[in-house]
């Protein structure tokens, strides 16, 4: 599945760089990159071995909020 989501709390590079690990380290998933300019985050994933709710979790444990 490909979602985007909208990210707030966003505005650097290690923003982006934090967001994108933290996706990234969740089973299932085959790419998470963050547009900054549209504070935006899309992630591709097997819904089978992750979720949506665990991606809005991960994202808000590195400290950012999913709008």
């Amino acid at each position: 599945m490909k979602q985007t989501l909208i990210v707030d709390g966003m505005s650097c590079m290690h923003c982006k760089n934090a967001v994108e690990k933290a996706v990234r380290s969740l089973p299932g998933v085959a790419a998470a990159e963050v547009d900054l300019a549209q504070k935006s985050l899309t992630v591709e994933y097997d819904a089978g071995k992750s979720s949506l709710e665990a991606i809005k979790a991960a994202v808000e444990e590195a400290g950012y909020e999913v709008a």
